[in-house]
């Protein structure tokens, strides 16, 4: 099955998950949502046997909201997704999807999590990244100040230590689960042990970008071969436990 011709200028994408509004196809985030319907669904096959009605949730980079629409349904009209997201644009574009959907139970932070408050340059933050003069508010998880939370999801690389950093009211409060996309050869080791430090276990999981059961059916891998560096951890005392997993 190809792809639609039209795709391209249709103003709205159906997903797995919902309605998603059409953006420049640039990354591979907006390119795997227009094709196929949806994004890393690996990372939510996995999830979707953590999560429970009721629970919370904090994602840092909102990859448009693509799992931040499943998470909504996955911890119902008493849980909360809350997404933060500092570019302008990528915010303001995850809460169109919001919107459109009419999800109430998610909450958008326009921040950039790390270890302390301020403002910076989105180049200083992620070097190498588009619209580096873009400013954007710094905050922590802590000044967040959520009443519970069950899954810290980071997305944005070279991130995680910060993230971590400024979490630790909340982390030692709430002792969620931590997914987590590491950020490459460089910084991995520091990332899995800036989690272990802090009392937990880690282990390795490396989704495919492409699922062969994807929502809209196509057969063509426009990812060949490529797959996330991604990690799983919980506290070391918990009952989480994934033998089928190399720990870290």
């Amino acid at each position: 099955m190809n792809a639609s011709s039209n795709a391209s200028v249709a103003p709205f994408w159906p997903t797995r998950y919902g309605i998603a509004a059409a953006v420049a196809t640039e990354d591979a985030v907006a390119r795997s949502l227009q094709l196929y319907g949806e994004w890393a669904e690996h990372e939510t096959i996995l999830l979707s046997g953590l999560l429970e009605e009721g629970q919370t949730v904090l994602e840092f980079g909102s990859d448009f909201a693509a799992h931040a629409l499943w998470m909504a349904q996955a911890v119902g009209r008493h849980g909360e997704v809350h997404v933060a997201e500092p570019r302008r644009i990528r915010f303001q574009q995850a809460c169109a999807n919001v919107a459109i959907n009419r999800l109430d139970n998610v909450f958008t932070h326009p921040v950039w999590l790390g270890r302390g408050k301020g403002a910076s340059s989105l180049g200083t933050l992620l070097p190498g990244s588009r619209g580096q003069d873009e400013k954007v508010r710094i905050a922590t998880v802590d000044s967040l100040r959520l009443p519970a939370l069950h899954l810290l999801k980071v997305n944005q690389p070279h991130a995680l230590v910060d993230v971590l950093a400024g979490a630790g009211d909340t982390l030692r409060a709430h002792r969620p689960l931590i997914y987590a996309r590491l950020s490459g050869m460089e910084d991995a080791q520091a990332e899995v042990d800036a989690i272990k430090a802090l009392g937990y276990r880690a282990w390795s999981h490396v989704p495919y970008l492409f699922n062969s059961d994807n929502h809209a059916g196509v057969d063509a891998n426009i990812f060949p071969g490529m797959v996330q560096q991604n990690v799983i951890a919980a506290p070391a005392d918990s009952r989480f436990e994934f033998a089928e997993r190399l720990e870290l």
